[in-house]
């Protein structure tokens, strides 16, 4: 397998670009999001009404602030520990207080995987997140014993109908900063996974997806695929 197309690789390269998606991420300048992807993933998962949220590769931690916001016991984990910081150092813009103060921890999925978290949620939430090969499976073992006795997963990602890049199939597939500025470098791979491959991983790990949602932008393509299950 090529050394660059890895799980390993992929975090290697986020490390890299940890001030530029910071300043991205809060400046507001990914479109995508601004307009549609953000607000999505946070309906999705106040959806059930959870009091308690664990964020999944939150980055620099704008949805684990913003679902603390709505008073959830809100805690984001990523694997870099530069984002954690960051998420860390936040300082809420006109000293607005939030209902509940969001904490982070930083942990690898491999160490989320191997146990490194005891606590179950209400809702476990991944957001652009699930990137990787092996490590994504291993995550999917690991949901049920994540979850509360009615817990559910929501998880967001790039909708494969959208996003494939031919054949259209599932494999790894090379990184791309295009629409970002110059601060970004050494673009991330990732691994492309088919509909029917997504909703094969659910399946085979016993969870049972109650719902797919799509958010479009009027006279596009879907932008993304949310998907909400809860353990079979």
């Amino acid at each position: 397998m090529d050394k660059n197309l890895t799980d390993k690789r992929i975090v290697e390269c986020w490390h890299k670009n940890v001030s530029p998606w910071t300043r991205a991420v809060r400046d507001g300048e990914i479109a995508s999001r601004e307009l549609l992807t953000n607000q999505a993933i946070i309906d999705a998962v106040l959806a059930s009404k959870p009091t308690t949220v664990l964020d999944l590769g939150c980055g620099e931690g704008w949805l684990t602030r913003a679902l603390a916001q709505r008073g959830i016991l809100a805690v984001g984990v990523d694997a870099v520990a530069e984002l954690i910081h960051a998420a860390r150092l936040y300082k809420q813009p006109n000293n607005n207080s939030i209902g509940t103060p969001p904490t982070y921890q930083h942990l690898s999925y491999e160490q989320i995987i191997a146990g490194a978290l005891s606590d179950k949620f209400d809702t476990v939430t991944c957001n652009f997140s699930l990137l990787g090969k092996e490590s994504v499976e291993g995550l999917f073992v690991t949901f049920r014993r994540l979850l509360s006795r009615k817990g559910q997963i929501v998880i967001q990602t790039p909708h494969p109908l959208s996003n494939a890049q031919p054949p259209y199939q599932s494999g790894w597939r090379s990184g791309s900063w295009a629409g970002f500025s110059d601060a970004f470098t050494d673009p991330a791979p990732w691994y492309f996974r088919t509909l029917k491959d997504w909703r094969a991983l659910f399946d085979q790990n016993q969870l049972t997806i109650t719902q797919e949602i799509s958010p479009t932008l009027e006279g596009e393509k879907p932008s993304s695929i949310i998907f909400v299950a809860r353990s079979s």
